[in-house]
């Protein structure tokens, strides 16, 4: 007698919703005013200049203009030195 149940279409139905993270607008493109320029779980990308964070890690533009990514060196909380990527729209 088998001691496990079938493994049939109920036990294979978990499968998640595609999230669409990453850079909707790459860099040196043109963006509006509330444009989304990337959508992200936690922090891959800091905004800057003329760019804002949503609720949801979501970076957007606050005004018209180029978006452009450079990095920078951050000191973390325990003194270490890390590189982030900081969007700017100019």
């Amino acid at each position: 007698m088998a001691h496990t149940k079938a493994g049939g279409s109920s036990h294979n139905g978990r499968d998640s919703n595609a999230k669409h993270l990453g850079i909707k607008v790459h860099d040196g493109n043109q963006v509006t005013n509330g444009s989304i320029i990337a959508k992200q779980n936690g922090n891959n990308f800091y905004p800057g200049k003329n760019v804002k964070q949503g609720k949801d890690n979501t970076i957007y533009a606050t005004k018209e203009g180029l978006v452009k990514f450079s990095t920078r060196h951050k000191t973390t909380f325990q003194g270490k030195i890390k590189k982030i990527t900081v969007v700017n729209v100019i």
